[in-house]
């Protein structure tokens, strides 16, 4: 068995959390939020993000606008809906509860 398949799995459980985490706190670019995450050590690359992006707005969790750039093609925008905000709600107790109980089982 390999480790980076285990924490490449990991990673993705906790992706849809991550970046609604960020647009919730601003209205973001992809290649903001592929930025931001990277920063914090959780590579994603292009053609995982836009497709999940595609996927939250979709399920109403996402809005975006396009806003006109200077330097080439109109950019898209995402930010969160109410509705993301409330999924992001309970993700965030889901994640609190999860990582409390992790710990809890690692650390004994």
């Amino acid at each position: 068995m390999h480790i980076e398949n285990t924490q490449a799995q990991m990673k993705k459980g906790i992706l849809e959390y991550c970046i609604l985490s960020i647009l919730k706190r601003k209205e973001a670019y992809p290649s903001e939020i592929l930025e931001e995450l990277k920063e914090a050590k959780l590579i994603v690359v292009e053609g995982t993000l836009y497709p999940l992006l595609t996927r939250l707005k979709n399920a109403e969790l996402l809005t975006y606008r396009w806003e006109e750039s200077t330097s080439g093609p109109p950019r898209k925008y995402f930010s969160t809906t109410e509705k993301g905000n409330e999924f992001l709600k309970a993700l965030n107790e889901t994640w609190l509860e999860l990582s409390a109980t992790v710990n809890k089982i690692t650390n004994n």
